[in-house]
């Protein structure tokens, strides 16, 4: 169904089982394993899919290894494990991230490391290598014997300059263990949406519309695209509103103090001596002042991050320039011949971690883990309860998102038909990542659709095993590629637009594609997507034109990107 037939539909049966309210990644999560269960259930969010704070992330798959001084043991051993799921499930986003930490001391940390565990000590202190050599074999017995990514290994000063050339030769030890490289977040949540929405005919996604207020036995919704009002009526209601999960309640008429939220922004730079000197690996390390930063090869680009500021109103963020200085500076204390300036950054980002209410003295000690929270009967003036998704991070979503389920399916009185502990996600289904076996499935989709080995090349790569689908409507008509981007093509966006839900020229910009945050866009590029996008979406010329705007607005505002 589109839009309009699912808006049409509850104008005309308003009655749903279950509402969730922000399609982040645990609302989305939440949103699969009850479509699989077979619960009637809405998605909606006042903007786009994985737009908020799920959308700022650091692309990481990992299981929280700094989480262990903090005492969060079954937060680290779930996390690890389901690290390994999703480079099972997705292997078409997500891969085994070697992630290397430069040390600078031997012994730091050695007395300091109990007392920060039985928070008795909120002060950063470097942390040594005996230290995180015992962090990491801690970190490897969570993930057993699966497999799935190696152990970890401890290198010399020695061995550690001659691996990496560029490194700061002041290092006394490297380790290098393995997490998961999550190459594309969004579309990753957009993949698992879609199965849900494949998956049920009861369940129906979309964006652009919010909450405003609820009562009794409704709640009204607003379309913000047209300026309707939509009244349903669910029997329960899922606030999945990450750091607007206490505003979003407000809206219902409930007083929460459930979010203690905490920035991370990040930046991405196109510098080659930078790319070129961490390779394929991730650094993460300790800077100068005991905050955990990282260096992520993203493509030809490096991610720099992150910052941890404690923030009241989540609509507020922004990369400031302070972050940047920050960012700009941290590269110096592992590669410090090397130098990183504000004009290579092609993109800055940021978002609001949803983390529980804290006393804590400091942001680093803020829990990790996640929630649920329920009101419901004489504590709401409502007739159905509120569960509120209090917490969780990206690497975690499918375990929070099925102990939601669990509840759910107990308060409606469903069993549980199915689980997704194994279940492929998107064009993970199918996919293959020995190259063998790629070449056979792409001579398949060769034979099938008429597109060259090398175009179904990159579509693979960049769709996984939905490149069959996307092949097949590129087929259908004259296709030719972009002349601003040509390893994209028109048909190529054309489907993006019309098969994925896309409402604005933003949403594939930022979200359907990652043009813009790799920094591959500049005017001309612009205007040709949004003449793509809008012959698949019948847009006139007006809207174009505004469509264009729009973008280059949020583009400027939000990540500093001005072109």
């Amino acid at each position: 169904m589109n839009r309009q037939e699912i808006i049409s539909q509850l104008k005309q049966n308003p009655e749903i089982s279950v509402l969730i309210v922000g399609a982040g990644i645990n609302g989305i999560g939440t949103f699969r394993d009850l479509a699989l269960n077979g619960v009637d259930v809405l998605l909606i969010d006042r903007a786009d899919f994985c737009g908020g704070a799920s959308a700022a992330s650091s692309h990481m798959a990992h299981g929280g290894i700094r989480y262990l001084e903090n005492g969060e043991f079954r937060l680290v051993r779930e996390a690890v494990r389901e690290r390994n799921r999703m480079i099972q499930n997705a292997p078409h986003i997500v891969k085994p991230l070697p992630t290397t930490i430069p040390m600078f001391k031997i012994f730091s940390g050695l007395f300091n490391a109990p007392l920060k565990f039985l928070n008795w000590l909120d002060k950063p202190s470097e942390r040594g290598a005996f230290i995180i050599k015992v962090g990491l074999m801690m970190y490897d017995a969570y993930t057993g014997k699966t497999g799935v990514v190696p152990r970890h290994k401890f290198y010399s000063r020695d061995e550690a300059l001659k691996k990496w050339s560029r490194l700061n030769p002041d290092i006394v030890n490297v380790a290098v263990y393995y997490d998961g490289l999550i190459s594309n977040p969004e579309r990753l949540a957009l993949e698992i949406l879609l199965d849900a929405e494949a998956e049920s005919p009861n369940a129906h996604a979309l964006n652009y519309v919010g909450m405003v207020s609820g009562e009794k036995n409704y709640v009204m919704l607003h379309d913000e695209l047209t300026n309707e009002m939509i009244q349903v009526r669910p029997k329960l209601l899922i606030n999945a509103a990450g750091p607007w999960i206490d505003f979003a309640n407000q809206n219902l008429g409930l007083s929460t103090r459930y979010i203690s939220g905490t920035k991370g922004s990040h930046v991405v730079v196109d510098n080659p001596e930078l790319r070129a000197a961490i390779g394929e690996n991730e650094f993460f390390f300790e800077n100068k002042d005991g905050r955990i930063v990282l260096l992520f090869p993203m493509f030809e680009r490096v991610l720099i991050g992150t910052s941890d500021i404690a923030i009241e109103n989540p609509d507020d963020v922004r990369c400031t320039d302070e972050e940047v200085d920050y960012f700009i500076g941290l590269v110096a204390r592992v590669f410090p011949k090397i130098k990183v300036t504000r004009e290579q950054i092609v993109f800055r980002f940021t978002g609001v971690r949803p983390l529980t209410k804290s006393g804590a003295k400091t942001t680093g000690q803020y829990s990790r883990d996640h929630h649920i929270e329920v009101l419901s009967g004489d504590w709401t003036h409502l007739n159905f309860p509120v569960y509120s998704l209090v917490g969780g991070k990206w690497t975690s979503f499918r375990a929070f998102s099925e102990e939601v389920a669990d509840k759910v399916l107990a308060f409606l009185g469903k069993p549980r038909q199915k689980q997704t502990h194994d279940l492929p996600i998107g064009g993970g289904h199918g996919f293959s990542t020995d190259p063998a076996e790629q070449k056979r499935h792409i001579d398949g989709f060769a034979a099938w659709t008429g597109l060259s080995r090398e175009r179904l090349q990159i579509l693979y790569d960049r769709y996984g095993s939905r490149v069959e689908s996307i092949a097949t409507f590129i087929n259908r008509a004259a296709d030719a590629p972009l002349k601003s981007l040509p390893e994209y093509s028109r048909r190529e966006i054309m489907f993006l637009a019309q098969y994925e839900k896309a409402i604005h020229l933003d949403d594939l910009l930022l979200r359907r594609t990652m043009l813009a945050m790799l920094g591959r866009l500049n005017r001309d590029s612009v205007a040709e997507l949004a003449d793509a996008m809008g012959e698949a979406l019948a847009w006139n010329h007006e809207m174009k034109d505004i469509e264009v705007n729009r973008a280059l607005h949020l583009l400027k505002e939000k990540h500093g990107v001005n072109f």
